[in-house]
């Protein structure tokens, strides 16, 4: 009997392992995958850390009220950190879905 999964489109964003370990993969190909899996989460990481810098940077020039000059610079910011953030979030789930794509076994289903 099949298991419905709710949420199918969501199980792309679950962090952790995503596939379990093929008996023809060795070891080193396994370990590899893990690193790639890990240092893509750390990147979508350092991605969001940018884009909240970003907007921190934006609200501070948009808030002087001295330098009308430096709220351009704001703006300019804020739409950076939109555009940071929604590469970092496209570049997590190609990889992650190309990982998924070469390294998924499918689990067996009862029938």
């Amino acid at each position: 009997m099949k298991k419905l999964v709710p949420f199918r489109k969501m199980q792309l964003l679950r962090f952790g392992r995503d596939f379990e370990r093929d008996e023809d993969m060795i070891l080193r190909d396994y370990l590899s995958v893990e690193r790639t899996r890990l240092s893509n989460e750390r990147t979508l990481l350092s991605y969001i850390r940018t884009s909240l810098y970003l907007i921190l940077g934006g609200i501070t020039f948009i808030q002087l009220d001295d330098f009308y000059n430096l709220q351009y610079l704001g703006i300019l910011s804020l739409f950076l950190s939109v555009i940071f953030l929604i590469i970092g979030i496209y570049r997590f789930l190609l990889l992650k879905k190309s990982l998924k794509r070469f390294h998924h076994r499918p689990r067996d289903t009862e029938e």
